[in-house]
């Protein structure tokens, strides 16, 4: 289980939080405050994120790993230690082409990944 932030402040540890199992290749850990959701993504190479679309603006920094990331049909190769914008609204899509570990940051929230039935 992921988490949503309490009124107020207070720290959460990632390792308290549940690895869910997304895809075959695609694992993550999240939490969420009012405004924003920060994300751990573990994508195995080969790894596929289709062609989607979201509200949130998102901000995809790879800490480890290569990921091709299609943004309004540009793509870019996102290394260890740099990070992609993808605007609100914009179809994008990513391949890990290697194991990659990344954080991504979403605003506003994910409101279609705090119900399990639709993710």
């Amino acid at each position: 289980m992921s988490a949503l932030y309490p009124p107020g402040g207070s720290v959460i540890g990632w390792g308290e939080l549940d690895l869910e199992k997304v895809t075959e290749l695609i694992s993550r850990k999240f939490v969420a405050g009012d405004r924003q959701m920060l994300a751990q993504v573990y994508l195995k190479r080969g790894a596929m994120v289709p062609l989607h679309r979201h509200e949130s603006e998102q901000m995809t920094y790879v800490l480890d790993g290569l990921l091709k990331v299609r943004v309004a049909g540009e793509e870019v190769i996102v290394r260890d230690g740099e990070v992609v914008r993808i605007p609100s609204g914009v179809p994008h899509q990513a391949e890990a082409l290697a194991d990659t570990f990344e954080l991504d940051l979403f605003s506003p929230v994910r409101d279609e990944w705090l119900d399990p039935d639709t993710t």
